[in-house]
C-alpha cells in the first residue's frame, strides 16, 4: 500500500494519473483491512471516501448498502472506480476534486473514510476538520495511514516524517470528536517473498 500524497513538491494529480495509467489496477481490489474491520458492523447510511483512488474502500461500502460519494483528484482513478462500480451494478457518486481545497457538505454523512492520505500538517488538519464537520451526529470518522515510526520500524510508504501520521497528530486535529480508538497497528506486507510488518496509524472517532 502506497500513499496518496499531494502538495509541498510531492506527487500531484498528473503524477498519479501516470501511475494509474501504467497498470490495470494499481492497488488491491479488496478493501483496506482496517476499513473493513472498523466499519463492517455499522448500519449502512451515507458515506464519504476522501482521496478514494480506484475506489476499493468505496466499492466495498457500496456493496454493503451504503450510499457512497468517492472523491479523488486523479481523473483516471475516478474513471476506473466509476467503471468498476458500473460493472458491479453499484450506484455511487464520483467526484474529481482535490480534497485539499474541496469542502464537503456539513452534517451530510454517517461515515467518512480517509485512507493513506498524506499531506503537510496544515493541509492535513484542514482536511480532517472538514471531514469531521461533514459528519452527522453519531457519524464515524475513520483515518488510516502510514505511521511516522514506519520509516524506521516498518516497510514501504513515504519516507518523509513531515507527512506521516501519529495517533496524536490525528486526534489533535479533531477537537470535539469522541475518539474511540487511536493507536499504531501492524499490517503484514510481502516484500521479496518475505512477510514483514508496516506500521500504520489508525484513528476512529465519532461526532457527538
Amino acid at each position: 500500500m502506497a500513499a496518496k500524497v499531494t502538495m509541498g513538491g510531492l506527487m500531484d494529480a498528473d503524477a498519479w494519473d501516470r501511475r494509474y495509467a501504467d497498470q490495470d489496477l494499481l492497488w488491491s481490489a479488496e478493501p483496506n483491512r482496517f476499513v473493513a474491520e472498523e466499519l463492517c458492523g455499522l448500519a449502512p447510511g451515507r458515506a464519504l471516501d476522501l482521496a478514494s483512488g480506484e475506489g476499493r474502500n468505496a466499492l466495498w461500502l457500496a456493496e454493503r448498502g451504503w450510499d457512497v460519494t468517492a472523491v479523488d483528484f486523479s481523473p483516471i482513478a475516478v474513471e476506473r472506480a466509476r467503471r468498476l462500480a458500473e460493472a458491479r451494478s453499484l450506484n455511487m457518486d464520483h467526484l474529481v476534486v482535490d480534497v485539499v481545497s474541496w469542502v464537503p457538505p456539513e452534517q451530510a454523512f454517517d461515515a467518512v473514510v480517509i485512507a493513506y492520505l498524506h499531506l503537510p500538517a496544515t493541509e492535513m488538519s484542514a482536511v480532517l476538520e472538514r471531514a469531521a464537520a461533514a459528519l452527522r451526529p453519531s457519524g464515524v470518522l475513520l483515518v488510516v495511514g502510514h505511521d511516522r515510526t514506519n520509516v524506521t520500524e516498518g516497510v514501504g510508504g513515504p519516507q518523509d516524517p513531515l507527512i506521516l501520521h501519529t495517533p496524536d497528530t490525528i486526534t489533535s486535529a479533531l477537537p470535539g470528536m469522541v475518539v474511540e480508538r487511536a493507536e499504531r497497528v501492524l499490517r503484514p506486507v510481502t516484500v521479496d517473498g518475505e512477510t514483514r510488518s508496516a506500521v500504520d496509524t489508525l484513528v476512529r472517532a465519532v461526532r457527538p
